[in-house]
């Protein structure tokens, strides 16, 4: 199977059905078979690959593939997707049960293969870090208007005051959970 560009569906996959030299391949599609451009057919991932989780792991990484896989997971509600280093997140335009504390929880402390694509895997693996290293990390969020920069930056700060906040130290006693004010207060200098 391939995928060809299609006007209004951006790409489709395909049928091979036969080659007519070097230029040339007939493909069979919904509609029938029509010829293309050999060059124009761009290879189908093998189904395990379906809705995979990092796109670097995609045996065809071409436009086609990527942008598949970003629809299947969107329709999924499966917003967040690694490509490499970089999470990948489309705005749902709405908003979805992701973010609520049992969500911040189950990211707290874990590295990256170990849960879902997520921006507070990406947030923790920064925080945790500069623990560790002892060195500042940064985060970059980029994107078109529209595409929830300004919402994936509130949600990396909240992240980061919920968790800075419920570090406990050692010989630290628990105390009532930390109001918003002193959460953010204390993970201050994270943000700096």
């Amino acid at each position: 199977q391939f995928w060809i560009k299609h006007p209004e569906e951006c790409y489709i996959c395909v049928e091979l059905v036969g080659d007519k030299g070097e230029k040339t391949s007939t493909v069979k599609t919904k509609d029938g078979e029509k010829e293309v451009k050999t060059e124009d057919l761009e290879q189908v991932n093998p189904p395990k690959y379906e809705m995979c989780e990092d796109m670097s792991s995609l045996t065809y990484l071409n436009d086609a593939s990527v942008l598949h896989n970003l629809r299947q997971r969107y329709f999924a509600w499966m917003i967040y997707t690694y490509s490499g280093l970089f999470c990948i997140a489309i705005n749902p335009y709405k908003r979805l049960p992701i973010y609520i504390p049992y969500v911040v929880q189950s990211y707290k402390g874990k590295r990256r293969p170990e849960m879902p694509p997520h921006l507070f895997s990406i947030a923790d693996n920064a925080y945790t870090d500069m623990l560790i290293n002892r060195e500042n990390q940064s985060m970059l969020i980029t994107g078109e208007s529209g595409a929830g920069k300004t919402e994936n930056t509130k949600k990396v700060i909240a992240y980061f005051a919920i968790v800075g906040a419920t570090q406990k130290k050692p010989g630290e006693q628990d105390t009532k959970k930390a109001s918003l004010e002193e959460q953010i207060v204390q993970a201050n200098p994270v943000l700096e």
